[in-house]
């Protein structure tokens, strides 16, 4: 990554994907303590005061040490100091890697800048949801309310910020909210417990233009809240302001949700986004890659689209760590390293990548040879057969490239590489102990991986 400010966004948003921190925990607290410099193992942060300090160190230390060595591939040395200036921070700690923000605006908004329609990904799982989007951008849109849906992690947000970036930019003086639906509920309560007084609350929600609500779901279950709700829908929508909401699901699958809100949000136009297809997840790694002024070779681009499959984000953290291992370690992308980058992403259930070395290892145990035999120039035909069928295994269970796998197996050519997953594939066919020897190699392969 090209500043710590960037490393520490994916450290954020790790602690949110991995390490169950919840939005509101991340802006109040997360957001609000500035990156300063990475020296050495020392992770340097600026915060406002003494309380601030303390609360963090108490609560979120051990959760952003975690969540640094899995991003950057290293533990630091968590260290908060308290100044009364970041102009006093600098000059107490010259930074190893600048900041890339120096005002007073959140992390959060300098990434939410790159959200817009220009940075989104196209594809078929997605157009008709970019199609509404832009409409509504547009102005004077027939679907209100916008309602999109899909699993966390397709670009939801993305579009969500992809609309306020542009109506803002055409209409400078427009109000816009945007909100996520945990947020909301938060502020309701607050205004409700705390200051007795819900006017403030009403003024800032049912006075605005355009009301884009994030994970709307979350407002399910909460009695006051969807009261709250349904006024500031209906009195936006009476007069003419364009909502759009975002959820994991459909409006019917949200459970302990009143009727006349469920009603409301199926009134508009309901869109939703699905896991994107392999030329759509190469699309979006070398677009992730660019904005980085990152270079990833084709090979490794297909080899992470093969295998994180269901969510943008992975997508996008696996080309950010790779990013960080480049900037701090000095390690180009390979696909050696990509996959212990994917091992640490993917979920439970995508199975973790089975490594070339493991799989050469059951082969040479089968045939009572050594690894650096089939890596060899020999050309015996125990170690030959053997070399086939470990070369047609890598490609059966990991999908490589070609020419990746010649690489692998002493620098041979693609046509070799073609000639034997063939070979292997016809011998099999008229082989049953082969057929079943394969299998076997197979089956022990995947039913060790993640133990």
């Amino acid at each position: 990554m090209n500043s710590f400010a960037e490393v520490f966004e994916a450290v954020k948003q790790y602690c949110m994907d991995e390490l169950n921190l919840s939005e509101v925990a991340k802006k109040i607290w997360l957001d609000h303590i500035k990156p300063v410099s990475l020296n050495g193992n020392d992770a340097i942060f600026y915060c406002n005061s003494e309380f601030q300090k303390s609360l963090i160190e108490t609560k979120y230390k051990d959760l952003i040490t975690t969540a640094f060595e899995q991003v950057i591939g290293f533990p630091v040395n968590i260290r908060l100091i308290v100044a009364e200036s970041e102009e006093e921070m600098t000059e107490q700690y010259e930074p190893t890697i600048q900041p890339d923000i120096q005002d007073d605006e959140s992390t959060d908004k300098k990434a939410e800048a790159l959200d817009t329609f220009e940075t989104f990904i196209v594809g078929r799982s997605n157009e008709f949801a970019y199609a509404a989007c832009t409409s509504v951008a547009k102005g004077n849109s027939p679907y209100n309310p916008l309602f999109i849906y899909g699993p966390s992690g397709l670009g939801k947000t993305h579009l969500l910020n992809a609309i306020m970036h542009a109506m803002h930019e055409s209409d400078p003086s427009l109000k816009i909210i945007y909100v996520n639906g945990e947020t909301f509920a938060n502020e309701l309560i607050e205004a409700i417990h705390q200051k007795k007084d819900t006017s403030k609350f009403h003024e800032k929600y049912r006075g605005a233009d355009v009301l884009l609500v994030d994970d709307v779901q979350f407002i399910s279950g909460r009695e006051s809240t969807q009261e709250e709700f349904f006024h500031t829908f209906n009195n936006l929508h009476s007069d003419g302001k364009q909502i759009v909401l975002t959820s994991d699901r459909p409006p019917k699958d949200i459970k302990i949700l009143d009727d006349r809100i469920r009603t409301r949000f199926e009134s508009g136009l309901i869109a939703d986004v699905s896991a994107p297809d392999v030329e759509t997840r190469i699309a979006i790694i070398r677009r992730k890659a660019e904005m980085l002024d990152l270079y990833i070779p084709d090979d490794v681009v297909e080899f992470i689209a093969n295998r994180l499959k269901c969510n943008i984000r992975q997508l996008e953290g696996a080309v950010k760590k790779l990013n960080a291992l480049k900037q701090l370690a000095g390690s180009p992308p390979s696909i050696s390293i990509v996959q212990s980058v994917i091992r640490d992403i993917l979920t439970d259930d995508q199975p973790i990548p089975v490594t070339v070395e493991k799989i050469m290892a059951e082969v040479s145990a089968l045939y009572g040879i050594s690894v650096e035999d089939m890596r060899s120039s020999k050309r015996s035909s125990q170690i030959s057969n053997a070399r086939k069928v470990a070369i047609y295994l890598v490609r059966e269970i990991t999908q490589l490239p070609l020419t990746s796998i010649g690489e692998e197996f002493g620098n041979r050519d693609h046509s070799t590489i073609v000639y034997s997953v063939k070979t292997v594939s016809q011998m099999i066919a008229k082989d049953p102990d082969l057929r079943d020897a394969v299998q076997s190699i197979m089956k022990t392969i995947r039913d060790g991986v993640g133990k």
